[in-house]
This record gives structure tokens, C-alpha cells and sequence, in this order.
């Protein structure tokens, strides 16, 4: 599941963005969940109950207004420092869905993108299911662009850098003896094991709790939102606040590490019910931000575009597992489902 580094100076003509996407009114709401869960077996009532949960909010969810944020920020940075490239935004999920950009930078004459994806952690649904979608999104377009990707950035000094800031805002509010809680979506064992998921969370926590200044830690999954037979990662994040307040503390930071910006499952699973659960134990709680629009995140992804056109580069890493390849392996981020894979971009030759 290693993958392949280039050597090569590529030229680009656009950075394109490639996101998750959420509903932005009631409206939106089911059609956003029928393209969600296309294709796996989720009863009615578990959809009416995910439908609920966006229902809470007025059926928005808060991941556009991020990504839009976010590209401004990267707008900034490369018409600052360069290079000066147009950035095209694509969603797996929902408007501007990923075939819409693709199309557009044909019209345009884009002839070769590089897309940054904005999940920063090895998983099916994280990797190799966007690299599945760009294949997707290329098909039928006339001269549709060569399109590659930046390497993830969970292990580097940017990224660890800017949740390391959201971190320490977080404790200053909370006390320095609070606990540290890191969570991320959980997943099917069977997913899990297809990738470097747990592995690569592990050592981002370490290296973000180090760099915070922070002491006790430890990692839990949430929003497990579909309920099947098969076991999923834990320990969930209503168990582990269990665990944190049986250890004697008296407060915690909840660090959503596994999500670049807030999503659905950040404002309602944490800043709501973690929230009421922490109340119930008698736990002060405070939520880190997420990496969102800060200046060490969207400098390290400048960073990594000028990687992929540098000769050679220097690649900046921390921790103990290295770079992340510049293309995926064969073998990457499997879905753990039987059959074979679907057909991917951006892996090795």
C-alpha cells in the first residue's frame, strides 16, 4: 500500500479541489443522501434518521461554506507566491459535483490539473473512492486533462503545525491538564484493514499533541450513522469520554483531527452530543477548531503543488512513516469488499 514518488518538474494549469460536499437547504437534503449512499443497502428508516440529523440544521451542512473559505485562503497564498493558477472546486456528493469541474476545465483548456483532496487520511472512502470518482469524472469528456494528485499531508510540519495552533487556542480555554480527545470517523473493520488509516491517525495525533504542549491523549472514532452486523473501529467517542473522566480529569479538548473542516458530523455529533454527554459525566468540554483556512495548512498545500513541479524535490515529512507517495499503489485503500476494484487515477504506472 506504498505507492510511487516523481521525479519529474510537472507543469500545471490548475489546482482543482476535490471535496465531499453537503446539502445547503431541505431541499437538498435527500438527493445529497441518495448520492451518498448509492449503491449500499441502507433501509429506509436509516436514511429518514440521516435525513433527521441535516433536518437540525435547516438541511446545511456547514462543508460548502468551509471548502468555498478555504479556496479563497488558497487563492490568496498562490497569487502571492505563486504559482498562479486557477482553482476549480469538484464534489463527490453534491453541487459543484466533481463531473461539472472536469467539464469546465475542458471548456477552458486545461490540459493538465493536479487535484488536492481534501480528506488527509489513508481509507477508502478518504483515497482511493475520490481517485474512483476522478476516473469517473474524465469519462465521455472530449480532451479532458491529465489530472494527478498531491500527496497527503497528515505527517506534514504544515499540517501538524496548524492543528497544533487549534490545539493550544482549545487548552488555553480548557486548562493545560485537560485531556486530549482525537477523533475521526470510524469505519468497517474489513475498510480499515485495506489501509494505513489507524496507523497514520496515530502518529498525527502524536505529533499534534507534542507539538501542542498537550499531555494525556488518546484516539476515538464517532458518527458511525449506518448500523450493520459488521465490527467498525473503536472505541467510540462516547465511550472514551467515559474513559477520560474515569481517569481523573476534569476537562477536555476534542480535536475532530480526521476532518480538514467541519462537517455535519463535527456541529452535530461533537459540538452537540459529545457536548450533552460531557455535561451529563460532569466534564468541562472545549472542541478544537478544525485546520480550515489556517495560514500553516493552506501554505503546506502550496508547498506540496510546488513538490509535484520541482525536479527531484525535497519532501518535508515528521513522525516515523515518511513522505506519502505521489502515486497510489495498486493495492491502495481497498474497499474491503469482494470483487474486483473500480478503475482509479493518480496510481503507479
Amino acid at each position: 500500500m506504498s505507492g510511487s514518488f516523481d521525479a519529474e518538474a510537472r507543469r500545471y494549469d490548475a489546482v482543482l479541489i476535490v471535496s465531499f460536499g453537503g446539502p445547503e437547504g431541505p431541499d437538498d437534503v435527500l438527493p445529497f443522501l441518495d448520492n451518498v449512499l448509492r449503491g449500499r443497502p441502507v433501509p429506509p428508516p436509516a436514511k429518514a434518521a440521516i435525513a433527521a440529523r441535516y433536518g437540525r440544521f435547516g438541511g446545511i451542512s456547514p462543508i460548502n461554506a468551509h471548502t468555498r473559505a478555504f479556496i479563497r485562503a488558497l487563492e490568496g497564498e498562490l497569487a502571492t507566491h505563486g504559482p498562479r493558477l486557477p482553482v476549480y472546486w469538484g464534489n463527490r456528493n453534491w453541487h459543484p459535483f466533481l463531473g461539472d469541474a472536469v467539464q469546465r476545465m475542458a471548456a477552458d483548456g486545461v490540459r493538465t490539473a493536479i487535484a488536492h483532496i481534501t480528506s488527509q487520511f489513508a481509507s477508502y472512502s478518504g483515497c482511493r473512492q475520490y481517485r474512483e470518482n476522478l476516473h469517473a469524472a474524465i469519462q465521455g469528456v472530449a480532451n479532458p486533462p491529465r489530472i494527478d494528485k498531491l500527496r497527503s499531508g497528515y505527517n506534514h510540519p504544515g499540517f501538524v503545525a496548524a492543528l497544533a495552533s487549534r490545539v493550544r487556542d482549545a487548552l488555553n480555554q480548557a486548562g493545560r491538564d485537560a485531556a486530549l480527545l482525537f477523533t475521526a470517523h470510524s469505519l468497517p473493520l474489513a475498510m480499515a484493514r485495506g489501509a494505513d488509516y489507524q496507523a497514520e491517525l496515530a502518529e498525527a495525533c502524536a505529533l499534534v499533541a507534542q507539538a501542542a504542549g498537550g499531555g494525556d491523549w488518546q484516539l476515538a472514532y464517532q458518527s458511525r450513522n449506518t448500523r450493520t452486523r459488521e465490527p467498525w473501529l473503536s472505541p467510540t467517542v462516547e465511550d472514551a469520554l467515559v474513559a477520560v473522566k474515569a481517569g481523573g480529569h476534569a476537562a477536555v479538548v476534542v480535536v475532530p483531527i480526521g476532518f480538514v473542516c467541519d462537517h455535519m458530523e463535527v456541529v452535530l455529533d461533537l459540538d452537540i452530543e459529545a457536548r450533552q454527554q460531557a455535561e451529563v459525566l460532569g466534564l468541562a468540554m472545549v472542541r478544537a477548531a478544525t485546520v480550515g483556512t489556517h495560514p500553516a495548512y493552506v501554505a503546506m498545500v502550496r508547498e506540496l503543488l510546488v513538490e509535484r513541479m520541482t525536479a527531484n524535490p525535497e519532501r518535508r515529512w515528521l513522525g516515523d512513516r515518511g513522505p506519502k507517495p505521489d502515486f497510489c499503489a495498486s493495492d491502495c485503500c481497498l474497499s474491503g469488499r469482494t470483487g474486483p476494484a473500480l478503475p482509479a487515477l493518480c496510481g503507479q504506472s
